[in-house]
């Protein structure tokens, strides 16, 4: 069954009848799922899981990665990392996912927008909403959980927004030394300056990540881009 739009464009209007009719977002979902042909959105999302791009990320993955996640607003960066850090409570380890932007709630609402149960993840998805997330916090808490094989952090350019943080390279480079030595995944997502809307390029580069303060960013092993309903994977030079 062919869709109307990609489906990150029906999760955005959903989002906007969400908003719109101040309904819940998983009943929108469901309201656009049933204009496409399915029974819910649960239906459709299982019906094109093998196109979610998750898997086809994490088959490029290795052990110890920095993993940086970028693209504009709306593209679907944090859903990709919220997928990401999903999956390894399918197979009984942990994965966690940091964020300085979202609510609980936010999570939840998104895990159901990807036909994910949220209860059914059980206590191997951590989800971490503490303002108090930073390099040190983030390494602390991974280094008391069992198993963990993946951790998305949400987002890179609001690590350093406390001035009682350290510099964001040095947050950085902390987590690359953590995941080579642990072998834990980190994802970070990141944001892409709006400069990118007037390029003629198909995706961002590295040269478009939006830097405040300045970041090697040569620290991450895979970059990871995203746009309009495409992605593009790149290992670092």
């Amino acid at each position: 069954m062919r869709l109307s739009s990609p489906i990150y464009k029906l999760k955005r209007q959903a989002r906007l009848m969400a908003r719109e009719k101040q309904i819940k977002l998983h009943l929108a979902l469901d309201q656009i799922a049933t204009t496409e042909g399915f029974q819910n959105w649960g239906h459709l999302a299982a019906h094109y899981a093998q196109m979610t791009p998750a898997q086809h990320v994490l088959m490029q993955l290795d052990a110890g990665d920095m993993v940086l996640i970028g693209a504009r607003p709306g593209q679907g960066k944090t859903l990709l990392g919220l997928e990401l850090s999903a999956v390894p409570a399918k197979h009984n380890q942990t994965g966690c996912f940091f964020t300085l932007d979202y609510t609980a709630e936010d999570v939840r609402e998104q895990l159901l927008a990807l036909g994910i149960d949220p209860s059914a993840l059980g206590q191997h998805h951590i989800v971490d909403v503490s303002d108090n997330i930073s390099a040190p916090y983030i390494i602390a808490r991974l280094g008391r959980l069992p198993k963990v094989t993946l951790a998305v952090v949400d987002y890179l350019q609001l690590l350093d927004q406390k001035r009682s943080n350290a510099p964001l390279e040095t947050q950085v480079r902390a987590l690359h030394a953590f995941a080579k030595k642990t072998g834990i995944i980190i994802a970070m997502i990141a944001q892409i300056d709006r400069a990118f809307e007037q390029s003629p390029d198909r995706f961002p580069s590295i040269q478009d990540v939006r830097l405040p303060n300045p970041l090697d960013l040569s620290l991450f092993d895979k970059r990871c881009f995203l746009h309009a309903g495409d992605i593009q994977i790149e290992r670092a030079a």
